[in-house]
């Protein structure tokens, strides 16, 4: 298990990414590795050896439990209007990760979450990142991001 959050009010600019500035508590195994002071985290598609042949299971994949919430607003100075932040991977929007909030006014905050399992190919590293998704820039606020590897659920 891995944990990051930033917890100061941050402007994500359209198409940018949150950036994470505190490791609450990192990745023991290598699996998940997060460059300091931006909102990159690398997940390593390893996985344990079989002693029978993968190729016949068809799970190409393995599966990462992605949780992820904050607080955001519209700045001083925007438009009110929809708001939302995406999960990516490899810079590709995982459209089911979607959060939406409609402040009712600018800096008013709202709390988004989602918790979704992304699939990393086997044996890949693979980049996930959190998106601004909306045309203006956003405040963003305790933000907070757990990741997971449910199939290696062992006391490190």
């Amino acid at each position: 298990m891995a944990e990051y959050s930033a917890n100061a009010v941050q402007t994500v600019n359209p198409g940018e990414a949150i950036i994470f500035t505190e490791v609450v508590d990192s990745c023991k195994r290598g699996l998940i590795r997060h460059r300091n002071e931006t909102g990159s985290f690398l997940l390593s598609g390893w996985a344990p050896r079989m002693r029978r042949c993968c190729c016949r299971t068809g799970n190409d994949s393995v599966d990462y439990l992605v949780d992820f919430g904050c607080n955001v607003a519209i700045p001083t100075g925007g438009t009110v209007e929809p708001i939302s932040v995406a999960l990516t991977i490899d810079g590709a929007t995982i459209p089911a990760s979607t959060m939406i909030s409609t402040p009712a006014a600018v800096d008013e905050f709202d709390n988004i979450s989602r918790a979704i399992s992304a699939d990393i190919w086997k044996g890949c590293c693979e980049t996930l990142s959190v998106i601004n998704t909306t045309a203006q820039p956003i405040q963003v606020q305790n933000a907070n991001i757990i990741i997971t590897r449910p199939d290696l659920n062992v006391t490190y």
